[in-house]
Formats: structure tokens, sequence, C-alpha cells
């Protein structure tokens, strides 16, 4: 019997043994660096080049195979993403120009990561200002999803609300906003619980508000309290909290402490 494998054999058991190498050291100095972060102050050019560092290396990781561990991969890029976005100090000084690429990377390892691609729109419409490529990727994620998948905070249907979301604040474009709100609705509605069948409600009542009068501010202020709902960080909530003052939303704490958004009668 011939041990020795087949060249094409040999070279896909090389490619997954590095890529799993590649996934373990990255998750090792993950790890590392959030048990042991970097204390010194960086200057704004020494951050520049990490980000441009980070770059590189998500671009090489754009070629790689994943061998069946998409979902892996997407976890790890997803952990990757958090601690970038996380690193205040950093963003200050080079923004959040990465974020499509971890939205890229997520999506197309694991289109089926609801919650991670969630955040990941957020972060690369509201800040890296982005909204097109957000809606790309979300289009390219939706594709893949059922109207029905376990998921351990957001439904599906949330992507097609945030999509809504981009395509009707940061896109103007209504038709398209409406299509994402009927989608949201449509999908909302095979869910049994209460809060779904009220959010299908809430949806086709924004697209009869969008039908009556494409400009309605009742329909951006229910658009930017959904940005609000899926607020990352308090730069966003503020964001939010101030298109809705400035659209004339009301804003008010509840007992509970939470945040509750009122359109007054007299806003169209």
């Amino acid at each position: 019997m011939n041990s020795v494998l087949p060249q094409q054999q040999l070279g896909k058991m090389i490619g997954t043994i590095a890529i799993i190498a590649f996934s373990l050291t990255g998750v090792i100095w993950l790890q590392k660096s959030l048990i042991t972060p970097q204390k010194e102050q960086l200057t704004s050019e020494e951050y520049q080049k990490q980000q441009q560092l980070e770059k590189l290396q998500l671009n090489v990781y754009k070629g790689l195979p994943s061998l069946g561990y998409g979902n892996l991969f997407a976890d790890w890029f997803y952990l990757r993403f958090v601690q970038y976005f996380g690193d205040g100090e950093a963003r200050k000084q080079t923004g959040y120009p990465l974020s499509p690429d971890y939205f890229q990377l997520v999506v197309d390892n694991d289109p089926r990561f609801v919650d991670a691609n969630l955040k990941l729109a957020v972060s690369t419409s509201l800040f890296a200002g982005l909204p097109q490529k957000s809606v790309q990727l979300l289009e390219k994620s939706l594709e893949h999803i059922p109207s029905k998948i376990t998921s351990p905070m957001y439904p599906p249907y949330y992507l097609w609300i945030y999509k809504g979301v981009d395509e009707l604040l940061f896109l103007g474009d209504v038709e398209a906003a409406k299509h994402s709100n009927t989608m949201a609705a449509n999908w909302a509605d095979t869910y049994p619980d209460e809060t779904s069948k009220s959010i299908a409600k809430r949806r086709r009542e924004t697209v009869q508000f969008l039908e009556k009068n494409p400009g309605s501010r009742a329909a951006q202020i229910g658009a930017w309290s959904q940005v609000l709902n899926s607020a990352v960080n308090e730069e966003a909530v503020e964001r939010a909290l101030g298109e809705i003052q400035a659209l004339g939303g009301e804003i008010y704490l509840t007992p509970q402490g939470n945040i509750s958004i009122r359109v007054p009668e007299w806003i169209d």
C-alpha cells in the first residue's frame, strides 16, 4: 500500500493546518491583549501604523479558504472586531474604517451570524460612514438566512429592519426602505410571540407612512429609534437621541430607567 498522500490531498491538509494554526495564534494574541492591554499612550502615527497592519492582515484572511471552519473563523473575526471597536483611544485617532472589512469576513464565513452582523452593520454605516457597503453585506447575509432561525439575541428579521434604516436615513432610497420594512414584517409574522407580532405591525405602519409621505419625520424617528435600540456604544446613543430630538421626537425615561420615544401627533 502506498502511504504517500496524493498532492491535492496533502495540499488541502497543509492548508487546513495552516489556517487552524493561524486562528489559534490570533486567539492567543487576542486573549493576551485583553488580559494585559498596553498601558502606554501611542501617538496618532503609531495608531495609524497599527491600523494599516491590521488592514493588511484582514486582506490576507479574505483570500484564505475556510475549509469547513467558517463558523469558527466568523467567531474569531467578530472577537477581533469587538476589540477593535472597543479601543476608544485608537478610534479617536483613526476612526472606524476597518468595520466593513470585519463585516465582510464574518458574512463570508457565517452569513447566519445574526447578532454579529447586526452590530457590524451599525458600525459600518453609522461609524465608518459606509451605508451602501452595509446594505450590500446585509443583502448577502439575508440571501443565506431563512425567515426563522435560532439566534441568541435578535431574530433575523432585525437585519431587514436595519437594512431599511440604512436605506431610509443614509441613502435616501425610500422604495428600498419600504421593501425592507415589508420583508421585516413578513418575517416577524412567522414568529408566534407578541413582540414579533407588534414589530410586524409597526413595520407595516412605517411602509404606510412612507407611501403617503416619503419624507415622513415619523418614519425617520422610528428609524433612529431602531438605531438607538441597536446602539453599540454611548456615541451611537447620543447620535440617535440627538437626531430624534431634532426631528421633533420626545424622549422619556421609564420608571425602570429605560429610554422611551414618543412621536407627537403633530409630526407628519
